[in-house]
């Protein structure tokens, strides 16, 4: 009976200790899972502003490269500049740089050499004439302000300069039957187009040698370009070679025989 009471003690003691035992071990674990716990928002923190650092740093770039590109691309595209020793401004207002400059041409540009160019003066004359480009350059050359306005919507604004052509009818001597002037052009050599001459003699026509005091570049008409004020483009002749003083009025050049209207004011109807 004793050895009974001893062994259940006994195995009270025990339990005792195992119980204790399991309290503290269980007591470890629980502080274990709040340190993990604590640890873990941490490192999703550190991982969450890499994350926001990156595209932030992604997006700069990308602005800086476009911001870039873009700039140059207009300024390329917008900003035609001034050929060298080309005048920008005349009489106050600011020209159309050479190379900003829209034209037009029936078989593209055409390249006459100015060494062996002769334009010819004739038709109802007394005195026709055959002048090569230095001739040209020796009569007062004139300097006028002028539009040239194309039927497609577009003009320019460029000084124009060279002799005037009342001056070399003047040497040629217009006979009276004379009523229009016919322009004969590399490219349409049967006769591009064509001015009266009241138009002429009371506007001082021009032959434009330079466009803002540059020489006349082919693709603008090199000798030179009829400036004809106050008309459409079509009626501005370009590598002339011949003009006829004539009393036909019924003639009609490249684009009045296409339906474009024989006087040509801007301020007209152009078919």
């Amino acid at each position: 009976m004793r050895k009974m009471i001893v062994s259940r003690r006994t195995i009270y003691a025990l339990s005792a200790v195992i119980i204790t035992l399991v309290l503290l071990i269980t007591g470890s674990c629980t502080r274990v899972r709040t340190s993990t716990a604590t640890t873990t928002p941490v490192t999703n923190t550190t991982s969450q502003t890499t994350v926001n650092s990156t595209p932030a740093t992604t997006t700069n770039s990308t602005t800086m490269s476009t911001t870039t590109t873009t700039t140059t691309y207009t300024y390329t595209e917008t900003t035609p500049l001034p050929l060298a020793g080309e005048a920008t401004e005349f009489m106050g207002h600011k020209l159309t740089p050479i190379s900003a400059q829209l034209n037009n041409a029936i078989k593209g540009t055409e390249y006459i050499n100015q060494d062996t160019y002769h334009l010819t003066v004739d038709g109802l004359v007394d005195h026709p004439l055959s002048l090569s480009y230095t001739d040209l350059q020796a009569y007062p050359q004139i300097d006028q302000l002028m539009d040239l306005d194309c039927v497609e919507g577009w003009s320019f604004t460029a000084k124009w300069s060279g002799p005037s052509l009342n001056a070399i009818f003047a040497d040629a001597g217009v006979q009276s039957g004379a009523l229009i002037a016919i322009f004969y052009s590399v490219d349409v050599p049967l006769g591009f187009t064509s001015l009266d001459l009241k138009y002429i003699t009371d506007n001082n026509i021009i032959l434009g040698m330079k466009d803002n005091d540059i020489v006349l570049p082919p693709e603008r008409g090199f000798p030179f370009q009829v400036v004809a004020m106050n008309k459409f483009g079509y009626k501005w002749a370009k590598w002339v070679t011949r003009i006829e003083l004539s009393s036909d009025t019924n003639f009609r050049g490249f684009w009045e025989t296409n339906g474009y209207n024989n006087n040509a004011d801007i301020n007209g109807p152009a078919f």
